[in-house]
């Protein structure tokens, strides 16, 4: 009796707990056919969408509207304490790191990490946690799509990418800034340059500002998404899109400037890490980024551009004079000591205000580190596209140009003076203008400032320092009633018949201080890339990249190119920098680099060399390469990017201190003899002889008692 009644009862458990299971399945599947049917209806809305994306053309290729002068203001309470945090061994905005690095040491460990991250190995002690990276938003979201060899990066609003290496950058939906410089979807691609000689790029993304609601801007950004990437990787990747992402394609950027610089051993990973991101482990892993050509980096090491507050008050009050508070457009000298970061405050504003305006002119006062030439040259650029990269990624052809021939103007500061009050004659004046200036701040240096103030009637002043004690005086209102310059001086005061019938005021300026704050404030750099000898030889070999073709292909040496031939009667020659007798003036400028220049009066040789007695101030229209000298038949041998129908104008040959990057010289490949130009044996007693100086970083003796 009891055994039935067990049986009974195990019976009606089982009967029950089936009948629980039917009940639940029923309950799942009303909430399966409840979801499909709001899925089909949110498809067809998704569907026509997508027929409306995809019928609307590809991102056009637009040049930046004058748009009208209206300025987002930086509130002056954006900078808390914990924008002055600093961290140690933080990127300097010029690039400096305060712990130097040997080329072995950088090679050594660049082998090492080349087999496991840059060619997508993953080392297990490399791999990032990735709870942690999504808690502090270092999860970048990203797919590659094989096919067409592109990524698409899906940022949040706020989000902040910094990073190595090199792309090219098309906001899909939504906007970013970078350097300053907003990229919106519609506008053309940019390519963004990020090598460790400079602090790297960063990519923060601003969200979407139309006027759509969520619904429809996700759904918008959904088949963006979509259009770009295939099935599966579109999956992984549409989850992490919301209304106020931004939608980035990112693509490899090749171009005869990246082939050529990487063809030459010792700037193979020019656009790759240093060996401090290496040793901090600050790089993120991202198998679709780095296939682009992108490293993701974290920690100290991804500070980016580290910007003051008086850094954001002075772009915020130099908005604001374009915006309107000055009848005529503003005329901006930057001014600050060595290493002070007035290169990268320049680049920064020009992108600031390349939101509001569609040009900028700037003109290039610094002969050691030219922003848009190769050194040596003083020139007047009209600005119309951002500056996403250290100079040496984007030079380009100026308006006006003269060659100096020289690192700095130490040796004739009057032919440095009338040269530029030349290319200052041709300013519009219809474009906001910066003027860049050298790091010499003392003694005569300050002299100049002063003059450059005065001749081209500077509204304002922006004076970058660092530390507690300046290094020069303040160029206040003040300051300028009194100094004397090397060509100017102080006003006459009025006497007190002057003063009461003049109604003028005396000209006067807005004076801007900035404390730079970043780590590393006016110390040159150490690393390999950051010193000034080296990014001059950037600066040339990014010029002479020219001539390579623009289609993917083998690089050809210097040597390969066919030169053009110019009788010796039709153009000058003469040296800038020293005097050298006429019977040896050919001696010192084979091989050497000469500037292009064009005098007004035509050269009449009478079979001979035609040897300038002095240096003119004359337009110059690019650089070559003296090639060879060809006495019997009377010819020069040029090697230059410039176009025949540029060079046919071209009758002065200038001859400088600026040397050719030795990279060029002892780096020609294909030679099998001895290289051209380059020997072990040779005499001093010769005429021009000597050999190639080897910068070993050594610090001069003054600049560590001044730093004690």
């Amino acid at each position: 009796m009891t055994m039935k009644v067990q049986n009974v009862s195990s019976r009606s458990q089982r009967d029950q707990r089936n009948a629980t299971k039917r009940h639940g399945k029923n309950k799942w599947l009303k909430k399966l056919r409840n979801l499909d049917s709001a899925l089909s209806s949110a498809s067809s809305g998704t569907a026509k969408l997508e027929q409306q994306i995809a019928k609307r053309e590809k991102p056009r290729l637009k040049r930046l509207k004058k748009y009208a002068k209206h300025v987002t203001l930086i509130p002056e309470n954006s900078c808390t304490e914990e924008r002055k945090v600093t961290f140690a061994h933080v990127h300097t905005n010029g690039g400096t790191e305060l712990e130097g690095s040997c080329n072995s040491e950088d090679s050594q460990e660049w082998s090492a990490y080349a087999k496991s991250v840059l060619q997508n190995g993953v080392e297990s002690s490399t791999l990032p946690d990735t709870e942690q990276l999504e808690k502090d938003g270092l999860q970048y979201h990203s797919q590659l799509d094989h096919a067409q060899n592109r990524a698409v990066l899906v940022l949040q609003q706020g989000q902040v990418l910094c990073f190595r290496g090199k792309c090219l950058l098309t906001c899909l939906y939504g906007r970013v800034e970078v350097v300053g410089f907003t990229i919106e979807e519609g506008q053309q691609s940019y390519p963004l340059f990020s090598p460790p000689s400079h602090c790297p790029l960063t990519i923060t993304a601003l969200g979407n500002n139309s006027n759509k609601n969520k619904k429809e801007g996700r759904l918008e950004a959904k088949a963006i998404v979509r259009k770009y990437l295939s099935s599966e990787p579109c999956k992984r990747l549409i989850s992490e899109v919301e209304s106020d992402s931004c939608v980035l394609l990112l693509e490899p950027l090749d171009t005869p400037l990246t082939r050529f610089l990487s063809s030459f051993s010792e700037l193979h990973e020019v656009f790759g890490v240093n060996s401090r991101e290496l040793r901090s482990q600050a790089t993120i892993y991202n198998p679709a980024l780095s296939a682009v050509g992108v490293t993701a980096l974290r920690g100290p090491c991804a500070q980016g551009l580290v910007m003051s507050c008086s850094y954001r008050e002075a772009l915020s009050s130099l908005l604001s004079a374009w915006a309107g508070e000055f009848d005529s457009c503003p005329i901006i000298l930057v001014c600050g000591g060595k290493n002070s970061g007035k290169s990268t405050f320049s680049r920064h504003l020009i992108n600031s205000l390349l939101n509001h305006t569609a040009s900028v002119e700037y003109l290039e006062c610094d002969l050691g580190q030219t922003e848009f030439t190769p050194p040596g040259c003083l020139s007047l650029s009209t600005v119309t596209e951002p500056l996403l990269g250290p100079p040496f990624t984007h030079l380009r052809d100026p308006e006006h140009m003269v060659y100096y021939g020289q690192s700095d103007c130490q040796a004739d500061i009057d032919r440095y003076l009338e040269s530029l009050k030349s290319l200052w004659r041709h300013c519009s004046g219809e474009s906001p203008v910066i003027i860049n200036t050298m790091g010499w701040v003392k003694g005569q240096g300050f002299q100049i400032l002063v003059d450059l103030i005065r001749l081209f009637s500077v509204t304002h002043v922006v004076q970058l320092s660092y530390g507690d004690i300046p290094q020069c005086q303040h160029l206040t209102p003040d300051c300028l009633r009194t100094a004397h310059g090397w060509q100017t001086h102080p006003p006459t005061p009025p006497t007190l018949t002057e003063e009461s019938t003049s109604h003028l005021a005396v000209r006067s300026h807005v004076f801007i201080n900035i404390l730079s704050e970043f780590e590393g404030a006016g110390t040159s750099g150490k690393m390999r890339h950051q010193r000034s000898n080296e990014l001059r030889d950037l600066a040339l070999l990014s010029y002479f990249s020219q001539l390579q073709s623009t289609d993917p292909g083998p690089i050809r040496p210097l040597h390969c190119f066919i030169p053009y031939q110019v009788p010796h009667s039709s153009v000058a020659i003469g040296v800038t920098h020293c005097e050298v007798a006429p019977n040896h003036i050919l001696y010192a400028a084979n091989a050497s680099l000469v500037g292009l220049c064009c005098l007004s009066e035509k050269v009449m040789g009478r079979g001979g060399p035609v040897v300038l007695s002095q240096t003119p101030i004359c337009q110059c229209v690019g650089l070559g390469v003296l090639r060879g000298v060809d006495m019997a038949q009377g010819l020069y041998f040029l090697i230059t990017p410039l176009s025949p129908s540029v060079l046919r104008h071209v009758n002065c040959l200038l001859l400088g201190e600026i040397t050719l990057p030795k990279l060029l010289l002892t780096m020609q490949h294909g030679v099998e003899a001895e290289l051209p130009y380059v020997t072990t044996d040779y005499s001093f007693e010769l005429t021009g002889a000597g050999k190639l100086h080897v910068f070993k970083g050594l610090t001069r003796p003054g600049f560590l008692k001044s730093n004690n």
